[in-house]
């Protein structure tokens, strides 16, 4: 069997493109679908969740995601070579309205192609954390940041792209079929492995119309997607973040991030807090000793933090609708190599003492923070499903950057 194509049949290496995405589609699917059910039990902060069901869910989607990146330098590979290649021609030709059809389905396939795993290739790459595509080569992609936004959006896209795929597909089996079985013509068998005698296909000639015709299935494939509500994001989280009341304070946030770092499946999720108030008394000692106090009230569903923002909203996470803040009351001390903010940190209903080291630059009535301290979620009796670090680990870093000015 030759390896190139000619006008009549498909050469060795066209075929084994062909079989090798139907392969590599037909797996991908249902990984897919089984993975997202799993999914949306996992981040549903009202469906109880355990170790076991994570794992799980990131090993299917970590072979879901890895067969995608397949799929697409498959699908790159083989237009490349479609490109180079003599064109079979369709053996219906003389029927124009089939041949249309035909033509505007494999446009569909090929776009499809490309598109789906493309588009849940910048998903992965702007989320945070979750099932990492099973090869050496990084996990992120060059221009794409990490960004919750664009993460939802292109999900969306992908969903649109992969059910576009899925519906060329059926209608390409179909097609496939009808001329197997009701034609029984040499449509289908042109394309199976070894050589297969086909007849000479009439003459014919391509336009660009199918494709141009695939172009407006896709934009009304947009469309339909934003009517059926696609591109909004809803939460499961349980309670609205409600926006924290101004606090009095001798020194007044100007700017500042109150960050939280974690541990999923190996690898750090970095969410922050929209929503946070800082009461601050200081004044500089001359000498190490106490120098003031502050009082941070945390408003807990403000929190992002990537792809598990709403399962960390659940009962058995911070559970944000019995406990909606998080309190820090703590004195202020100068201490012989920095400075230190200790006292009770409240989340949920318990409450432990911690200390948290920070740097401080003074210039004149302007003062820039940076500090970070190292707490265990156990010990707050969060996420007591997972009691073990095999999906979640143990320690959260909170990391807090401002920049406040005295007040008159």
């Amino acid at each position: 069997m030759p390896s190139t194509n000619t006008f009549s049949s498909y050469g060795s290496v066209a075929k084994t493109f062909h079989w090798l995405t139907a392969l590599l589609i037909l797996t991908a699917f249902p990984l897919g679908y089984f993975a997202n059910d799993l999914a949306q039990a996992i981040y549903d902060p009202n469906i109880p969740t355990t170790e076991d069901d994570i794992t799980r869910a990131a090993r299917l989607f970590s072979l879901h995601k890895t067969l995608g990146v397949a799929v697409f330098f498959v699908a790159l590979a083989r237009i490349l070579w479609a490109l180079t290649q003599t064109k079979p021609g369709l053996l219906n030709a003389d029927n124009k309205p089939e041949a249309f059809a035909a033509e505007t389905v494999h446009w569909l396939l090929y776009g499809s192609l490309v598109l789906a795993p493309l588009t849940g290739w910048i998903h992965h790459a702007a989320a945070e954390g979750f099932a990492p595509i099973l090869w050496p080569f990084g996990q992120n992609l060059p221009l794409v940041p990490k960004s919750q936004h664009l993460a939802e959006f292109t999900a969306s896209l992908h969903w649109l792209f992969v059910w576009t795929l899925g519906g060329a597909l059926v209608l390409h089996i179909a097609g496939a079929l009808k001329h197997h079985v009701i034609d029984k013509d040499s449509t289908l068998r042109r394309m199976l492995p070894g050589s297969a005698q086909a007849p000479e296909p009439p003459a014919q000639h391509h336009s660009k119309t199918p494709a141009l015709a695939a172009l407006v299935v896709w934009g009304a494939v947009l469309v339909g997607g934003w009517g059926i509500g696609a591109f909004s994001h809803h939460s499961y989280a349980q309670g609205e973040a409600t926006a924290l009341a101004e606090v009095q304070s001798d020194w007044q946030v100007q700017e500042g991030t109150l960050g939280l770092t974690i541990n999923q499946l190996g690898s750090p999720v970095t969410g922050s807090f929209q929503d946070w108030t800082a009461a601050i008394a200081f004044d500089e000692p001359a000498e190490p000793g106490l120098a003031g106090s502050v009082e941070v009230t945390i408003s807990i569903p403000s929190l992002s933090l990537g792809t598990v923002s709403d399962q960390a909203m659940g009962a058995d996470f911070f559970d944000s609708a019995q406990y909606p803040t998080a309190l820090f009351k703590a004195d202020l001390f100068k201490t012989e190599t920095g400075y230190e903010a200790r006292g009770p940190l409240t989340i949920r209903d318990k409450s432990l003492d911690v200390v948290l080291p920070f740097t401080l630059d003074l210039q004149g009535d302007t003062a820039t923070v940076s500090g970070e301290l190292e707490l265990n979620r156990v010990d707050f009796d969060v996420g007591t499903s997972q009691p073990t670090e095999a999906s979640l680990g143990f320690a959260v870093t909170v990391s807090v950057e401002l920049t406040a000015t005295r007040g008159e």
